[in-house]
């Protein structure tokens, strides 16, 4: 019937719409999360790159040297980082230098930067304090404020903190000298130090290198010439006065031992340059020999009271291997090729005295 046909599409209708829609396949939901994944790991790899790249990637193109002083600003040292081109990315710098902690805390010191570092090895080594030693020379030093100037202008402490330690008599008496005699521990060479070494610390330093010089074979040459190392400087000092020839200065040391071993006064004219305090004049006369000082050795029998330079390593060693003869004179040759005429009798020695006076009164010399 109508009626029956009509219960029968009702209930139809409404088995349809009750039915379960159709779920999504395993196989597609996997591939959706997937994909996520791969996007997410892709965003992580690239932030990790990124990352890596900042505190590995170089900063720097070219070789450079930076000192920093004590309580340097992290501001500072950027500036400083970044003046002249040693480092080509300051931002970078900062904020590697940031995430590391460096920025709370900077230490002192000369660094050296090299071409392709990256901002990680630069923070390394300015957090750590890795200063790089530097080579300080000093040679041809006549007194210990010409030394503190020497050392002032290569080393973080000025010229006046290195004055006040050179000049201290009790530092000079801390290592067993008296202060006339302290500039003969400075051997005069080439030493690595860091440029933060303070004035007593160099000091200390100085002094284990003069140990170390004056060990082994030297001890064993000291006792041959009868004089002890601090006389060996003051002779050394007043030879490095006398000549630069280096060949001679065994010949000139045997004099002087042959005078001192025999109880004649040295009389040497760069002893009298010292007592009147000016090195640059070129002809003692017989007035300069009055001068009253105990460094006058034309008045006063045996050594002076301490070297009147920093005496030079040849110097010394002439003095230590000095050559055995009876010369007991020597006098400038009058060809000013810097070498001397050398002479048994004082005959002998007025003669080069006379002709070397006529070749400076031939060229204006007074």
């Amino acid at each position: 019937t109508k009626i029956s046909k009509f219960f029968i599409l009702l209930q139809t209708n409404q088995r349809e719409r009750t039915f379960p829609m159709p779920h999504p396949s395993r196989h597609t939901a996997k591939r959706r999360l997937l994909t996520a994944a791969a996007v997410l790991l892709a965003v992580l790899l690239a932030a990790g790159a990124a990352g890596y790249g900042l505190f590995t990637g170089s900063i720097t193109d070219r070789d450079s040297v930076v000192c920093i002083p004590e309580n340097t600003s992290f501001e500072a040292l950027c500036d400083t980082l970044s003046a002249e081109g040693r480092i080509t990315r300051p931002g970078r710098f900062r904020i590697v230098a940031r995430a590391m902690g460096a920025d709370r805390k900077i230490r002192s010191g000369r660094y050296e930067l090299h071409a392709g570092m990256s901002a990680h090895r630069i923070v390394s080594m300015l957090r750590s304090g890795s200063q790089t030693p530097l080579r300080v020379t000093f040679n041809n030093i006549r007194t210990m404020p010409q030394l503190a100037s020497v050392l002032g202008r290569q080393l973080r402490a000025d010229s006046a903190a290195f004055a006040a330690m050179l000049l201290d008599d009790s530092v000079a008496a801390r290592y067993g000298f008296r202060p006339e005699e302290f500039i003969g521990m400075f051997i005069p060479d080439t030493y690595e130090v860091y440029w933060t070494v303070s004035p007593d610390a160099f000091a200390e330093r100085m002094n284990r290198e003069y140990r170390r010089f004056w060990s082994g074979t030297r001890q064993e040459r000291l006792r041959r010439t009868g004089l002890t190392e601090k006389e060996v400087a003051i002779l050394a000092s007043i030879i490095d006065e006398e000549t630069n020839r280096t060949d001679e200065m065994p010949v000139m040391a045997g004099v002087y031992i042959n005078r001192l071993h025999r109880g004649i006064p040295l009389q040497a004219d760069p002893t009298v340059r010292y007592a009147i305090g000016d090195f640059t004049l070129k002809r003692i006369l017989n007035r300069h020999l009055k001068v009253d000082s105990p460094y006058n050795t034309y008045q006063h029998a045996g050594l002076p009271p301490g070297p009147i330079r920093m005496p030079s390593v040849a110097a010394i060693d002439a003095v230590l291997g000095y050559a055995e003869h009876d010369y007991l004179y020597f006098c400038a040759r009058p060809d000013f090729s810097g070498y001397h005429a050398f002479a048994r009798t004082l005959a002998e020695h007025n003669r080069n005295a006379r002709a070397y006076a006529a070749a400076l009164d031939r060229r204006g010399i007074r």
